[in-house]
C-alpha cells in the first residue's frame, strides 16, 4: 500500500494490512498470515476492541454446534500463534488485538475522519490512493460481515477524497484536486458528488473542455445505466460562459 506509506510508516511497528490483505509487515520483513487464521485475525481487528469468543466463533463458523465452532476458533488461534508474530491476546471469554499492532484500516479511517471534519494536517493533504485498488478492503472476501465493513469503509474514503479535493481546491492546488477527485469518480463512476467535485476542479484549473468532456461522459453513462439525466446543477456548471464558482457540497 504505497499510497498510505506516510500514514503507516511508524518505525519499528508491526502493521496488520487489511487493504489488499490480510498480511503483516514488521521491521524489514513481510509476514504471511496462515490461511486458516486470516478470517479470525481480520474479524478481531475490524472490531477495534474486545470481541467475545462465542460471538467470533459463531459468526465465523456458523455451520454446526457451539462446541465445533469453539474448536475451530482454538485451532485458528493456534495456527496464527505458530506461524506469525504475536497479534491476538486471547482471554477465557474474549479476544483482542495486541495494543502494539497498528492496523491500516484504523489509521486510514482516522485520516478520512480528519478530512471530512475539516481538520486535516499538512501530511493528510499529500496522502491519497493512486487508484481504485487503494480503496479495496479484504478483496475477494464475501462473508456478510466483511462485505458490510468493506462498503462502510469505501463510502468513508470516497467522502474523504471529495473533501480532500475541495480542500486542495481552496488552497489553489488545482492539479492535486483533480487527481483526488478522479480517484473517487473512477472508483464509483455513477456517484454524482464525486463527478461534481471533479467538474469543479477542472473548472477551477481553467480546463473548460476537460470539464465538458467529463460531464458528457458521465451523462452518457447515467443514461445508459439508469435511464436518467444528471442533476440540473451539473448542467449549470458546464454552461458556456458561466463564471466559475465552487460546486455546492
Amino acid at each position: 500500500m504505497d499510497a498510505w506509506a506516510q500514514l503507516l510508516g511508524t518505525e519499528g511497528a508491526t502493521v496488520l494490512h487489511l487493504f489488499g490483505g490480510p498480511y503483516v509487515t514488521a521491521p524489514a520483513r513481510r509476514i504471511s498470515v496462515p490461511e486458516g487464521s486470516k478470517r479470525l485475525l481480520a474479524f478481531v481487528a475490524l472490531h477495534g476492541d474486545r470481541v467475545e469468543r462465542r460471538h467470533a466463533a459463531g459468526t465465523l463458523w456458523p455451520a454446526g454446534d457451539d462446541l465445533r465452532a469453539a474448536g475451530n476458533l482454538r485451532s485458528s488461534l493456534w495456527r496464527l500463534n505458530r506461524g506469525c508474530v504475536p497479534l491476538i491476546e486471547a482471554g477465557k471469554s474474549s479476544l483482542s488485538l495486541r495494543g502494539d499492532v497498528v492496523v491500516d484500516v484504523h489509521v486510514i479511517t482516522r485520516w478520512a475522519n480528519r478530512l471530512i471534519d475539516g481538520r486535516p494536517t499538512a501530511t493528510d493533504l499529500t496522502v491519497r490512493p493512486s487508484g481504485v485498488d487503494g480503496l479495496d478492503l479484504l478483496p475477494g472476501w464475501y462473508d456478510d460481515w466483511a462485505l458490510m465493513e468493506r462498503e462502510r469503509i469505501r463510502q468513508r474514503l470516497l467522502h474523504a477524497l471529495e473533501s480532500l479535493s475541495a480542500t486542495l481546491l481552496g488552497l489553489g492546488r488545482c492539479r492535486e484536486a483533480v487527481e483526488a477527485a478522479m480517484v473517487a469518480a473512477t472508483n464509483e463512476p455513477l456517484r454524482e458528488s464525486a463527478q461534481r467535485t471533479l467538474l469543479a476542479a477542472h473548472l477551477a484549473e481553467g480546463n473548460w473542455v476537460e470539464a465538458k468532456r467529463q460531464f458528457t461522459s458521465y451523462r452518457r453513462l447515467l443514461n445508459t445505466e439508469l435511464g436518467i439525466e444528471p442533476h440540473p446543477c451539473l448542467f449549470a456548471m458546464v454552461r458556456p460562459g458561466r463564471a466559475y464558482a465552487p460546486a455546492e457540497r
